[in-house]
């Protein structure tokens, strides 16, 4: 097995299901891999990399996800980065960086078009675009730390529903959005070691992230999440000749995508629609064979044909009686393998679909354990999954879904510390000396 791989050899291996000489990590290479902006300010803090007070760029406002820059994926010794998309979740471009406070005191740095109003309740409003003049798509609740979504929907009468209306979103590439793929692509590949992740656009069926338009200014169609999953049902025609024209979209942008990035990015971030809840499925798997595995086959076999890209399925919850289901619509990875939900024991993931899906995911617990567990109670976890779910190769840590803002600082730096790191702490920081 070589020795001292750079990280993009190890990932790569890692997909393959080869021996690797330690597993990959990955810190903020997805949206659903990444921690919040406070718990990056802190974590630089205590590592010597940031002064006090120094701000932190916000680089998904609807999650208020940090960045994860070079010094801190090098020290963390973090195996995977992403190329971001030229829009975020509001639909302006992460640009011209300004200063903004967090409910919590941080100070951070927020694209230009951040444009927030208070309303009476002190919630604050965020708007599609950064557009004032139109109704806010965002609202974080007071002394909150993410955005929720506002639904903006209009009364729905079948008659006059257009599948059109659902697929405003869903658009061709334009010749800037080409050329900022390639120049990001050029520079994570030539400036790093690391595996690039790439979210593909429109590649993901019935995303309850993408439902309710944050980034649309007038949203038409089907735009409530509630509503959305009960059309699943009732107006599955309806929902089936939206997934079929942005499925063809979808593999239109990947054939200029491709000739734009090329081999320089190893995994594609395909779909992150939740398909379950934490006990229970949200879709049977005859349906989801019948209304997603058709188009999800579409575009993976696509990618699988003229790319060596490996592709990403999101969800989260109790989705081991769909498993089977994304292996055969051609997944490659599925994240984030909630161990703590109905059904997803690691052992038996491990035995029934180990070497056949890579598990990307599954850590540490970002509801209990990460958020409220000691810094031995994390360490413990850490190592414990490491050994189970990297038996058969195939397994690249993270936590389960992002760190939660409020984690404790100590936590995070237990599970590094039980990932072979090991750190110079300044006096900001009380983590306990004797775990092992």
């Amino acid at each position: 097995m070589p020795q001292n791989m750079t990280s993009r050899e190890r990932v790569i291996r890692t997909l393959n299901y080869q021996q690797v000489d330690r597993v990959p990590v990955d810190l903020g290479g997805t949206s659903c891999s990444g921690t919040h902006v406070s718990i990056i300010s802190k974590l630089r803090q205590v590592l010597g990399l940031n002064k006090e007070d120094e701000a932190i760029k916000v680089i998904d406002p609807y999650q208020m996800l940090g960045e994860v820059d070079y010094d801190l994926q090098e020290l963390l010794g973090i195996d995977i980065t992403l190329l971001p998309a030229p829009k975020n979740m509001f639909g302006f471009a992460n640009s011209d960086w300004k200063q903004w406070k967090l409910n919590d005191g941080t100070n951070v740095l927020v694209p230009g078009k951040f444009n927030t109003i208070p309303d009476s309740d002190g919630n604050i409003l965020q708007y599609p675009e950064g557009d004032l003049s139109v109704k806010p798509s965002g609202k974080m609740p007071k002394n909150g730390f993410y955005f929720d979504a506002i639904i903006r929907q209009n009364v729905i009468n079948d008659s006059d529903l257009n599948p059109a209306d659902n697929l405003e979103e869903f658009t061709l590439l334009t010749e800037d959005d080409l050329k900022y793929y390639e120049q990001q692509a050029i520079s994570l590949f030539r400036n790093t070691n690391m595996a690039i992740v790439m979210a593909i656009p429109g590649a993901a069926f019935g995303d309850a992230a993408l439902i309710p338009a944050l980034f649309l200014k007038n949203p038409k169609g089907i735009r409530d999440i509630e509503e959305w999953y009960i059309s699943t049902v009732l107006r599955r025609d309806y929902i089936k000749q939206v997934f079929a024209t942005q499925a063809e979209i979808a593999v239109r942008n990947l054939e200029m995508l491709y000739q734009a990035v090329g081999e320089k990015i190893q995994i594609a971030w395909m779909d992150g629609a939740d398909l379950a809840a934490q006990n229970t499925l949200f879709c049977s798997p005859s349906t989801y064979d019948e209304l997603y595995l058709p188009h999800a086959k579409k575009v993976n076999d696509w990618i699988h044909t003229h790319t060596k890209w490996k592709t990403m399925k999101h969800c989260c919850g109790a989705c081991e009686p769909l498993i089977e289901n994304f292996i055969n619509a051609g997944y490659d990875i599925l994240n984030p393998i909630q161990c703590s939900a109905k059904g997803m024991d690691p052992q038996k993931l491990v035995d029934k679909y180990g070497g056949r899906i890579v598990f990307w995911g599954g850590g540490v617990d970002t509801q209990k354990t990460l958020p409220f567990g000691t810094p031995q109670d994390v360490y413990n976890e850490v190592t414990k999954r490491v050994d189970i779910l990297g038996q058969k190769s195939g397994f690249v840590f993270n936590t389960i879904h992002n760190i939660q803002a409020t984690t404790p600082i100590d936590n995070v730096l237990a599970m590094f510390s039980a990932l072979g790191r090991k750190f110079n702490l300044n006096s900001n920081s009380s983590m306990v000396g004797n775990i092992n």
